[in-house]
């Protein structure tokens, strides 16, 4: 048990690798490999002393099942790795090198789904059984990067996580975290070697940096919270459900205010269209005008991307075109079908967005998505403007499933009041009376408003349908129901997942 060691971890509040290891796997499922191994110092400590101070060399590892109260066997089998923070802080030394490209091997030849608890300093310097210049020929982390788009890979951490560890913590294609992480490229030691100053490791990456840069895509309040949240990932990945319950619909008919410039709030309608208790957001503190969340429709597994309406009025932002374009990526890779929710007046425009690279990052939602291979919908809420609006239906209208519209959507071109100022400058400006020229501008932003309403997009078959908001669902089952079936792989369908 090694007392004094669980001591410290009690002390600062966290778990033992095996007590995070035993609350994510089934019962009795834990096959460990490596048990016996010790750290490469038998030049430097007794046999004994590396038994008791350095067990499993920092590294657990073995086969186990996850979820197996849901899904079958065959569906819940996963390969789980945790560093142990009480040998030599985590650290990578050389056996538990060895180790790792073991377990690495091992699940890209039975293609399991893997969970790793990353917590640790990076490589360890003080291993002495082995000469060796700067051992960069490993084949460690080539093996882990070649899982990506392969198996499902969910990364955990809390503590400190830095160098090699966070490496192998942002290869994941999830990045799961607790309060008080710090996660870097390279720990305080580093930072200082490099001449950059001087800094303790709370100061390097902490989790108010990491959540709104996109590097954490789940924030947790701790380990119990993380294995609960790992294993909630995990099922979208395991199949569908049969137990499942769901809220009433007739709600979605008033979750759009009658007044069209009165904000909302787009995850409540998530919430209601999905199973309960079945949603799970990626990425909520960055890229905030867009928001990607896994759920369920009865059972089903489904990625869902959705205009959020209350930051920058839904307008598409280059970290929030990342953040959409990576998720879809993961969709399809792992065949989960997606919907679209669209309430945005467009791509970000402007001097100081273009300095972010605004074309590129954008165009990143168009290529994706155009190229998906996996069922998608488009259900467009309110706003449905110019090229961002396309952007959530693949590139058009007409390229999802179906693309359907509540009766409170509106769609143009460009925002319609900037429209009808681009349009008719020179008529207006020819206009002397001021009251006369706000006349006719209003006059013609409501006609453009009736033109551009769901009901006249319908009736010239730009979109497939203005329905019945209660009725979403349905529609949705529809289409799920009737999309034929992935197509079997040996191999995988990417050749990678974007870790950005």
């Amino acid at each position: 048990m090694r007392p004094d060691a669980v001591a410290r971890r009690r002390k600062t509040g966290h778990r033992t690798a095996r007590e995070n290891i035993a609350d994510l796997v089934d019962e009795g499922s834990f096959h460990e490999y490596g048990a016996f191994q010790v750290a490469a110092r038998r030049n430097r400590s007794t046999m004994e002393e590396l038994i008791d101070r350095t067990p499993a060399d920092g590294l657990i590892a073995g086969l186990a099942h996850i979820n197996g109260d849901t899904f079958a066997d065959e569906h819940s089998r996963a390969m789980v790795m945790s560093y142990d923070y009480t040998v030599l802080a985590g650290t990578q030394g050389f056996n538990n090198h060895h180790k790792k490209d073991r377990m690495f091997a091992l699940t890209a030849e039975m293609k399991l789904p893997l969970v790793i608890f990353a917590e640790g300093g990076g490589g360890r310097p003080g291993d002495t059984d082995k000469f060796f210049s700067a051992d960069l020929h490993i084949p460690a982390f080539s093996l882990f990067a070649k899982l990506s788009g392969l198996v499902p890979m969910v990364g955990i951490t809390t503590g400190r996580c830095f160098a090699g560890n966070a490496v192998l913590l942002g290869c994941c294609d999830v990045v799961i975290a607790t309060e008080g992480s710090n996660i870097g490229m390279g720990g305080p030691a580093m930072v200082e070697g490099g001449g950059l100053g001087v800094y303790t490791p709370d100061e390097v990456g902490p989790m108010d940096v990491q959540t709104a840069s996109g590097v954490v895509d789940i924030a947790v309040k701790d380990e119990a919270e993380a294995v609960a949240v790992a294993k909630k990932y995990l099922s979208y990945f395991q199949g569908a459900t049969s137990d499942w319950t769901t809220r009433d619909q007739r709600w979605l008919r008033r979750a759009i205010p009658e007044n069209r410039l009165r904000v909302y709030e787009v995850r409540e309608v998530i919430e209601t269209l999905a199973d309960e208790d079945s949603v799970l957001e990626i990425r909520k503190d960055f890229g905030q005008c867009m928001i990607t969340s896994f759920a369920r429709i009865e059972g089903r597994p489904i990625g869902i991307v959705a205009n959020n309406p209350k930051h920058l009025g839904g307008a598409i932002d280059s970290p929030a075109a990342d953040k959409a374009a990576r998720f879809l990526q993961l969709c399809d890779a792992y065949d989960i079908p997606v919907l679209f929710l669209v309430d945005t007046p467009g791509n970000m425009v402007g001097p100081e967005y273009e300095k972010t690279a605004l074309v590129r990052h954008c165009c990143r939602v168009f290529v994706i998505g155009a190229n998906m291979s996996v069922p998608f919908f488009t259900v467009s809420l309110r706003k449905s403007y110019g090229l961002g609006a396309q952007g959530m239906a693949g590139g058009s209208f007409h390229a999802p499933y179906f693309s359907v519209a509540w009766p409170t959507a509106e769609f143009g071109g460009m925002g319609l009041e900037g429209a009808v100022k681009l349009g008719y400058r020179n008529e207006l400006a020819a206009i002397e009376d001021t009251a006369e020229r706000l006349r006719v501008y209003e006059e013609k932003v409501a006609a453009m408003y009736d033109q551009g309403k769901a009901l006249s997009a319908a009736t010239n078959f730009e979109i497939d349908n203005v329905i019945d908001p209660a009725d979403t669902r349905d529609w949705l089952l529809a289409g799920l129901r009737a999309s034929p079936p992935p197509k079997s792989r040996d191999g995988k369908k990417h050749s990678w997942i974007d870790t950005w």
